[in-house]
């Protein structure tokens, strides 16, 4: 006569603790949240441990910026505490475009890329190789030409 209401009072108890649970994990992982870029301004930015691991060593700090069909950019990243790397991914997150050194000497980074379709776009910037390099870096987006 118990065991009926017993048991789905059990399965009811397990499904909210489970689902408290869940909401707990998900709120301790931060979500993926790249940082909004503006076009034509520089911005002095810092890349540390606390950035998102490459996978290979190093860390990386993501912008993201809309950018339109014809649009031709220039992406620009200058450090003088690290070797600089620079990616430009698709709205799907497609590598582009990509830049180690600007010049034989340099350590800079500079990508020109015309935009083939509208939507956001993601810039990341990272050391070069599996260095865990850390430090200050300016980054500047410009427009250089909109067919």
């Amino acid at each position: 006569m118990f065991k009926k209401p017993l048991k789905k009072i059990i399965i009811t108890s397990i499904l909210i603790i489970t689902s408290q649970i869940g909401i707990k994990v998900a709120t301790a992982n931060p979500a993926y949240n790249p940082i909004p870029l503006p076009l034509g301004k520089e911005i002095k930015d810092t890349l540390s441990k606390s950035d998102f691991p490459t996978g290979e060593g190093g860390f990386a700090r993501d912008y993201i910026v809309n950018l339109k069909e014809g649009e031709l950019v220039e992406i620009e990243v200058k450090s003088a505490s690290f070797d600089t790397f620079a990616t430009l991914l698709s709205p799907k997150g497609i590598t582009i475009d990509q830049n180690d050194d600007v010049a034989e000497g340099t350590t800079d980074s500079l990508i020109y890329s015309r935009i083939l379709k509208t939507g956001n776009y993601t810039i990341r910037v990272r050391s070069f190789g599996n260095q865990s390099a850390e430090g200050v870096f300016t980054l500047r987006l410009t427009r250089l030409k909109r067919e």
